[in-house]
């Protein structure tokens, strides 16, 4: 009964995210992957998500850094449950006979395969946990449990229980008069099995989320116990009118994949704000995909996971050592002296001025001159918050236009925004209500824009607005410039210090006149706009980029493909870089995620590598570049190669002009090829292998930021000299723009 919940939903949305693939035939589906060169996407993102946990098990890793990637990869798994098994489980109650084409596998086969690899996962994370647990112990920092303290410490947590814990619980048997409630999505709760008068019942105790996540022992502040364990052990004082049998800590995973559509929501809801309100209450109240428990528990009990939530076995997952819930792992580390958390950490970094930016010039009036490139997170993303500001209270400033997928929760981009529409401006902005887990703050956002005067867009009915894109347009003595800037990234203010992007600034005139075609195609809901130079999901990127890879395809062994991106699921494209390598292309691609092509398949992908890079920071710019030397054709986008970028969001990617801007994303292109400390390189067979030890390891991360470092003190040491006076006054005297 469960998955009927959002099944109305998902038959809409499966038709419409599919439709293309359906349109391409059973029979060419079928010979693509019975041709040995792809994967399921699925299994691939396992893989990635195992790279993750691999550096928690890395001793080279610093402690503290390696409880964070533990955080990482379990918050990761949560997503892949909520959103990808979630579409699969409704897709195998609807639509069971559709196969996946890349693996052949229809859904319910592919759960199987997502279930059987998650189990070994459960066990590396245990052990990686109980690790880094056992090191931390040795540093001082205790995780404790309730067996492990001394009494006057027992005693301090009976105390806590009973003045703090116990006043805010809420607990429920469950029986003929306490039907089972609704229990939220990762929310902690205790089940206990209970003996009453020969009888059973079913006990349950949420966590409250008023409570801290560690309660911390009186002393130096570094011995703890998990509240959850705190409840685990006076379960039986809540429940004292009955026996506890068992009991184990428990939550549950429910499915989060769920689509708005005017079939759903009904035409009377004529404000898409109010669609994504409604929709966020529903996704509350859908299907149970997976349960996690911290303790064995006999089959009789755990019958009543199964009967409750209509689960499978293989859907119940045991976590032995690790908790099931991490959050907390990034402010560990508070607790220490700073001198030791600082040895326990990664060397602190902080972003740069940017090396093509002088300090203390306006990237503004830089950007009119030259094109600029930013690089996050080595170099700092406040140049360009700053140029908004300048932009706000530029009187020779007409307009900014802005497409917003997520930002952060304090973002001085909305303030400087604001601030321009209250100056008079006219000011822009897409926001992206759907923008997954981040609905709400973007709903929050979009509501503080409106109130400061700004025009918000929503975008399309069927289709993300996924592109980084802002315009500033400006009139000077009755001459219009604009400035674009393009990124791979979002205007987040917070994961700008830690997700890889890149940012081009530049006045060139035939991509503002693009942009400003972009933003009033977009403001009237107009999809098929042609532009001369960017290329425009959902109608002309794909294409191009096809036609892109067929120029290197005429050129056979002296062709040329380097792309960077994040995963790689479209087949045309897939099959376009097979049919490239088997013309001779040669073929790099620097994946982070996902890859459903399998590259040194012979006969097919043997002119391709593909390597992944998981580090410090969450690789994620894209980066294109066709051919080599004079020829060559470079591009930065917001798109991955993956079907929803390509066929279902609206996506940009900017052509690359400036030989300079040209050479430093060759930089850092150069650094992701030759790293070969966090580098992991796929196989054939979709496994990813460390490449050959060299006496020098190069590790891309560390290079980049050390060179971010190095320029800024060479341009702090070689500032650009001021412009003198009487080059301003002539500047001034014969009409030149600054």
């Amino acid at each position: 009964m469960q998955y009927n919940i959002n099944i109305m939903i998902y038959n809409m949305a499966v038709m419409r995210l599919h439709a293309t693939d359906r349109n391409r035939g059973i029979f060419m589906t079928q010979a693509i992957w019975e041709q040995g060169y792809t994967q399921n996407r699925e299994l691939s993102w396992l893989q990635f998500n195992a790279r993750v946990l691999a550096e928690a098990e890395d001793d080279a890793v610093p402690l503290l850094e390696r409880c964070k990637f533990l955080s990482i990869f379990t918050s990761n798994l949560d997503e892949f449950f909520m959103i990808r098994v979630g579409s699969l489980c409704d897709m195998a109650a609807v639509d069971k006979d559709r196969i996946d084409n890349k693996s052949g596998m229809t859904a319910k086969e592919q759960l199987r395969r997502i279930y059987t690899a998650v189990e070994p996962l459960y066990e590396r994370r245990d052990r990686a946990f109980a690790d880094v647990d056992k090191r931390l112990r040795a540093e001082g920092l205790c995780r404790l449990a309730i067996s492990d303290l001394d009494p006057a410490e027992h005693k301090y947590i009976k105390q806590y229980f009973k003045n703090v814990v116990a006043p805010v619980l809420s607990p429920q048997i469950v029986d003929a008069h306490h039907p089972f409630p609704h229990l939220e999505g990762k929310v902690l709760h205790i089940a206990a099995l209970l003996g009453h008068k020969k009888s059973e019942r079913l006990g349950l105790l949420p966590v409250p989320a008023s409570l801290p996540a560690l309660v911390f022992l009186p002393g130096d502040g570094t011995r703890y116990v998990p509240i959850e364990e705190i409840l685990l052990e006076y379960t039986g004082n809540v429940f004292e009118m009955y026996d506890v049998l068992e009991k184990t800590v428990f939550c549950v995973t429910r499915n989060a994949d769920i689509n708005p559509d005017d079939e759903t929501f009904g035409a009377e809801e004529v404000d898409f704000r109010k669609k994504m309100e409604k929709l966020l209450r529903q996704r509350r109240r859908m299907a149970v995909v997976r349960v996690e428990l911290n303790r064995p528990i006999s089959d009789h009990f755990r019958e009543y996971f199964r009967s409750r939530f209509d689960v499978a076995d293989a859907q119940i997952f045991l976590s032995r050592k690790a908790p099931l819930k991490m959050g907390y792992a990034f402010s560990l580390g508070e607790h220490l002296p700073e001198k030791q958390r600082a040895a326990l950490s990664d060397p602190p970094f902080t972003p740069q001025q940017p090396a093509m930016l002088p300090a203390g010039q306006s990237l503004l009036k830089a950007a009119l001159k030259r094109d600029i490139l930013l690089s996050y997170p080595y170099e700092s993303m406040e140049p360009f918050l700053q140029m908004i500001r300048e932009a706000a209270n530029d009187p020779a400033v007409l307009s900014i236009r802005i497409t917003i997928y997520r930002l952060a929760r304090k973002a001085k981009l909305v303030e400087y925004l604001c601030a321009a529409a209250e100056n008079g401006k006219d000011v822009t902005a897409l926001i992206e209500l759907r923008a997954r887990f981040d609905e709400q703050n973007n709903i929050d956002w979009s509501e503080r824009l409106e109130e400061a005067g700004c025009k918000i867009i929503y975008g399309f009915e069927d289709y993300k607005v996924h592109s980084k894109i802002c315009l500033i347009t400006r009139q000077e003595r009755g001459v219009v410039r604009h400035i674009t800037q393009v990124g791979t990234g979002n205007y987040n203010e917070k994961t700008a210090t830690q997700y890889t992007d890149v940012s081009l600034i530049t006045s060139d005139e035939t991509i503002g006149a693009d942009a400003g075609a972009f933003f009033n195609n977009m403001a009237l809901g107009n999809l098929e706009g042609k532009y001369d130079r960017l290329f425009v999901a959902p109608t002309s990127l794909k294409n191009n980029i096809l036609a892109l890879m067929d120029e290197q395809i005429a050129k056979g062994s002296e062709g040329y493909i380097l792309l960077k991106f994040n995963s790689l699921t479209d087949i045309d494209v897939i099959e376009k870089l097979r049919d490239a390598s088997c013309a001779g292309v040669k073929i790099e691609m620097i994946v982070r995620g996902i890859c459903c092509l399998l590259p040194g398949v012979k006969g097919h992908t043997e002119n391709i590598t593909v390597t992944s890079i998981v580090g410090r920071f969450l690789e994620h710019s894209r980066i294109y570049v066709f051919g080599r030397g004079a020829e060559e054709k470079m591009y930065i986008s917001s798109a991955d190669l993956m079907t929803r970028n390509t066929e279902r969001r609206v996506e940009i990617a900017c052509p690359v002009d400036s030989s300079e801007v040209r050479a430093r994303l060759h930089d850092i292109l150069y650094a992701m090829q030759h790293d070969t400390v966090k580098a992991r390189v796929l196989q054939p067979d979709g496994t990813y292998h460390k490449k050959t030890p060299v006496p020098d390891p190069l590790c891309a991360q560390v290079l980049l930021m050390q060179q971010a470092i190095n320029q800024a003190r060479e341009q702090a040491s070689h500032p650009e000299p001021p412009e003198p006076g009487w080059k301003k006054f002539f500047g001034r005297l014969f009409g030149r723009r600054d």
